[in-house]
């Protein structure tokens, strides 16, 4: 007998398995290259991504803007890492769960709250809107709404970077649900036959909106690399220390050959795919143990255990984040929506362009 549409939904059991993280890193801070007065201020980074995606929701839910609004909620250690590993002039690409990666790489709380407003003083003048965060000052190309289409651009960047010979190398987040798109394949190849110095990153976090990877894709994601020669391997995206680690091999490697790597990140996101998806389809249970990987909490244990900051401090950098996020509220609800007049604005390069009045 055929089940009923809500009974097919509903879990049996865990579907996206604790065990399939690997092992996190037994090293210690001083042994990636971390100094003591780093860790407090990743703290911030991590809380402030946290916090701010926490506000984002509420204000969503408060109707102060509209449209998709997707979290990054339990992903923070990637993005984090990241920016720690990366040179401030190396290029960043992603999908659209892009506020935690911008706000890593340093575009300020109001100018991305105000971008979720709709607002002038956004990241993108606010036309981009949640999916469409960019900062070119800091190497950050986005934000991409449609699924696996920026992956080529990823590879562009790495193309103009060789081209160029400044020593730069790009690399490209996206979801699991891309990893399946044909134009990943195809940039692949392309990436694979030019040799290009890009990583690229898939996040799995466990589901495509409200669909398990075991059940769209087939085989070890970071394999499918293997079918263009192109280096791979796994990383722990809930242990901020096994991020750095991983990271630290893969950029040296990818900037010392000139060649591309396709680097598999298990992670897990807390909340729904976006903020119309209950998540229904994972058990209480399952949430329930990835929150005892919060890596954020994580992080803040070592801290304190270590000796490198007392709770109190790190408490400290919490209220200051707090207040920090309230301001970029109001900074947000304050700051003026577009004139018309830009709606023409930053379309075309050409000035003169036919039919650009």
């Amino acid at each position: 007998m055929a089940k009923k549409a809500d009974e097919a939904f509903t879990p049996t059991g865990m579907v996206y398995k604790s065990t399939t993280l690997p092992k996190p890193t037994r090293k210690k801070h001083k042994t990636l290259g971390l100094k003591d007065e780093q860790l407090p201020e990743i703290f911030r980074n991590m809380y402030l991504q946290r916090r701010f995606e926490e506000r984002a929701a509420q204000m969503y839910q408060k109707g102060k803007y509209g449209g998709f609004l997707h979290l990054y909620i339990g992903q923070e250690a990637v993005s984090a890492a990241t920016v720690t590993v990366l040179n401030d002039d190396d290029d960043i690409i992603s999908a659209y769960r892009v506020h935690g990666m911008a706000l890593a790489r340093g575009t300020s709380p109001g100018a991305c709250m105000a971008e979720l407003f709709g607002k002038k003083t956004g990241c993108s003048k606010g036309k981009g809107g949640s999916m469409h965060f960019f900062d070119v000052e800091r190497h950050f190309w986005g934000g991409h709404a449609i699924v696996g289409a920026h992956i080529p651009l990823g590879a562009g960047l790495a193309m103009a970077n060789k081209y160029q010979k400044n020593g730069r190398i790009a690399i490209c987040f996206f979801g699991d649900g891309a990893v399946d798109q044909g134009s990943l394949n195809e940039t692949f190849n392309m990436a694979q036959l030019w040799k290009l110095p890009v990583i690229f990153v898939v996040e799995n976090n466990g589901y495509s909106m409200g669909t398990a990877v075991e059940r769209h894709s087939a085989g070890q994601l970071h394999k499918r690399g293997e079918a263009y020669d192109m280096k791979n391997g796994v990383a722990n995206g809930m242990d901020l220390f096994s991020m750095i680690d991983t990271l630290n091999d893969v950029v040296k490697e990818v900037r010392e050959t000139n060649e591309p790597y396709f680097l598999e990140v298990k992670t897990y996101r807390y909340r729904g795919h976006s903020m119309s998806d209950p998540g229904n389809y994972r058990t209480k249970e399952e949430l329930e143990e990835f929150r005892t990987f919060d890596p954020i909490e994580r992080l803040k244990d070592y801290i304190v255990k270590e000796k490198v900051a007392t709770k109190k401090q790190l408490d400290e950098i919490v209220e200051e984040v707090e207040q920090e996020v309230l301001d970029a509220i109001e900074f947000a609800e304050n700051s003026d929506f577009p004139d018309d007049s830009e709606l023409f604005e930053h379309v075309y390069t050409q000035e003169d362009f036919p039919f650009h009045k």
